[in-house]
Order: C-alpha cells, then sequence, then structure tokens
C-alpha cells in the first residue's frame, strides 16, 4: 500500500517562482518512483532560514495541520535538511520527515538489482545516516519501515558511528576490487579495437529505450525516475558494424548528491572512459533545457565534458510539428529522434560514425 506523503516544497532565498514549480514537479515524480501517494502539497517561502527547523513556527503549524487533515504518513522535502532540523520537523509536526537525498537514496535502494550497485547504495547510504544518528550514537535514526528508511537501516541493528564508518570502509574496498574489473574489462575491450560509447542524460529521458533500439539489448524500460542503476553494454547491431559498444549508465538529476557521485564512482568511469558519448534529451518535458544544463554539470563534475558529444533530442514523437522547427533552432546540432517508436536512428548512427572517426563533434 502506498505511503501517503504530504510535500513541502521550500523557496530558497534568490530563487524565483519557475523554481517552485520545476521543483515541485521533481519532488512528485521522486515520490511516486519511491512508491509513495502525494495526499497533499504546500509551499514555503524563505526570507531567513531557521538553524533549528528551516521552516518558522507559523507556517510548520499549518503544515501540522494539513499533515492531520490529509491523514499524511510523512513529509517530502524539496531540499536537504539538517540532522537537527529533521529531528525538530518531525517532532514538532509529529510524523517523519524526508528530505531530498533521503528520497533519492530510497530510490536507489528500491533500484539497485546488482551487488555492485547495492555496493554503491549502501555506502551512500551509510554516508547520509552516519551523522543521523540519535542518542550517543547507539542507535540509528531511520529504523523501521516506509519511505527514507530502507537499505542498511532496515536490518534493525544498532550500530556506533564507529562500526558504521568500518562497514564503509569494507565497502570502498570491495567497491575499488570491482573497479579494477571494470577497468581490466575495459583494456580487453581497447585490446579488441572497439569504440565505445556512453549514453547519457537525465533521468527518465529514454537512454534505456534507445540502447534497446541500438543494439538489440533487452535493458529494463520503465517511466520512472531511475529505472536504470547498474549500466548494461552491448554491442551495435547497426549497419553490419560489430566494433561499436554502448553503455547506458544512471540517470542524471539536478544537484545530484556528491554522496552519490561519489559512491557511484567505478559506475561513472563507464561515461569518463568511454570514447564518445550520446546525451539523450527529453524535449517534450517542459524544463528540457535546464535538464541539459544540469547533465552537463554532473559531466563537469566528473570529468567528462569535454568529451566528443552528440546531442539527440529524443521524443520528437510526443512533440507536435510546428513545436519541432523552434526546437532545432535552439539546438542546430542536434539529432531529432524518437527511440521508442525507431525514428531518426539512421540519422544519429550516421553522425556516431563520423565522429567516431573524427571524434569532433559537440552539442
Amino acid at each position: 500500500m502506498a505511503e501517503r506523503a504530504f510535500l513541502v516544497i521550500v523557496q530558497p532565498p534568490g530563487k524565483d517562482k519557475s523554481f517552485l514549480r520545476e521543483s515541485y514537479e521533481e519532488i512528485k515524480e521522486l515520490t511516486l518512483s519511491a512508491g509513495g501517494e502525494v495526499v497533499g502539497a504546500t509551499e514555503a517561502h524563505l526570507e531567513r532560514p531557521s538553524p533549528s527547523h528551516l521552516i518558522r513556527e507559523g507556517k510548520l503549524a499549518e503544515i501540522r495541520e494539513r499533515v492531520g487533515k490529509e491523514k499524511a504518513a510523512l513529509m517530502i522535502f524539496n531540499v536537504d535538511l539538517s540532522p537537527v532540523q529533521a529531528r525538530n520537523i518531525e517532532e514538532f509536526v509529529g510524523v517523519r520527515a524526508v528530505d531530498r537525498t533521503g528520497l533519492i537514496l530510497d530510490i536507489f535502494a528500491r533500484r539497485a538489482q546488482s551487488r555492485e550497485g547495492k555496493l554503491q547504495v549502501e555506502v551512500a547510504q551509510l554516508g547520509y545516516l552516519l551523522p543521523r544518528l540519535v542518542g550517543h550514537g547507539t542507535i540509528l535514526s531511520r529504523l523501521g519501515g516506509g519511505i527514507g528508511t530502507r537499505g542498511p537501516g532496515e536490518q534493525k541493528l544498532e550500530v556506533d558511528r564507529r562500526r558504521i564508518r568500518e562497514r564503509i570502509g569494507r565497502l570502498k574496498k570491495e567497491l575499488e576490487k570491482v573497479g579494477r574489473h571494470r577497468s581490466l574489462v575495459r583494456k580487453g575491450r581497447d585490446r579488441k579495437a572497439f569504440s565505445s560509447v556512453a549514453i547519457v542524460g537525465y533521468t527518465n529521458a529514454g537512454k534505456s529505450t534507445l540502447l534497446n533500439a541500438l543494439t538489440g539489448a533487452r535493458a529494463f524500460v520503465e517511466d520512472k525516475l531511475f529505472a536504470t542503476l547498474d549500466p548494461m553494454t552491448r554491442i551495435s547491431q547497426r549497419n553490419g558494424r560489430r566494433d561499436i559498444l554502448f553503455t547506458d549508465t544512471v540517470g542524471f538529476l539536478k544537484s545530484l548528491p556528491h554522496g552519490l557521485i561519489e559512491a557511484f564512482k567505478s559506475t561513472l568511469e563507464e561515461v569518463t572512459e568511454a570514447d564518445c558519448l550520446i546525451h539523450v534529451l527529453d524535449i517534450s518535458h517542459p524544463f528540457a533545457r535546464d535538464q541539459k544544463t544540469s547533465v552537463e554539470e554532473v559531466l563537469q563534475e566528473i570529468g567528462a565534458f569535454e568529451k566528443p558529444t552528440l546531442l539527440a533530442l529524443n521524443k520528437m514523437d510526443l512533440v507536435s510539428q510546428e513545436e519541432l522547427k523552434p526546437i532545432q533552432e535552439v539546438y542546430p546540432q542536434g539529432i531529432l529522434i524518437s527511440a521508442k517508436m525507431r525514428q531518426g536512428l539512421d540519422l544519429l548512427y550516421a553522425a556516431l560514425e563520423t565522429q567516431i572517426t573524427n571524434g569532433t563533434i559537440k552539442p
């Protein structure tokens, strides 16, 4: 049964109304991806954030009334809360408070399938939980079931900070082994003269669908955020070629928590070590331009922004003919495609073959 979630959309100082609209849509989608049911929402405009509660008492009282009226089981915030703020808000309102990073980690815990993916998620979750221990550091503050509690906390183990740090250290050593294995696999590909192409983009932009269309793979596809966590590499099946490898990667997100980027280092190396990238952009999304910028910021952070890149303007089947021309003008080097309908793929593939030859195309 879906948990009833009440959304609190905070507008930090310096942010405009468009931030509120975009943030609401993002948190709503994330909540649905985490298995929650959105039963209400409110906006909170912050001129001077409270160090102890983030939101002032009058607004919190209003939230408490709305939460009670809607019989919500938890509050979900579009921003990150300090451990003190989360604890004080929960005591004031009387239900759990989950912040943006906690929500994203919950989805990652649901999606991770491989041993590597589970290791990466646990490292990120433990790093997030470490400062959120209650009392004298003897019991995790997140025990029980529900959104924001999945992962290592579900085991209801009483662990202190020292044991958590030791666990993180062991997990990181295991991930280092995985990273070395990935490196050996990539070197094997290099020796066989394969060209490697990483498919990157905002979460739910259609990367897995494009991988399937280009290679005949059967990567899992779902209309939810972060449907894919574990990278999948498949060989090209077009034009009789057998020397191009495509890798589907984890979706990016605006202000992706740094802990996740660090934990998924070995996975993201599939991007940094690729010969070139295909950046999949969902042009049907109302905030497509912002999503493109967010992806580029993550690529910059991991050192992959300067790689030769093709921009695939995906989901053209969801956009009217009248809207396609101005979109093409905004992204003149972008290639219009529909991975789902298999439209525009010949043009994309031809451009990719050119790029593999000269490595000069950038969006």
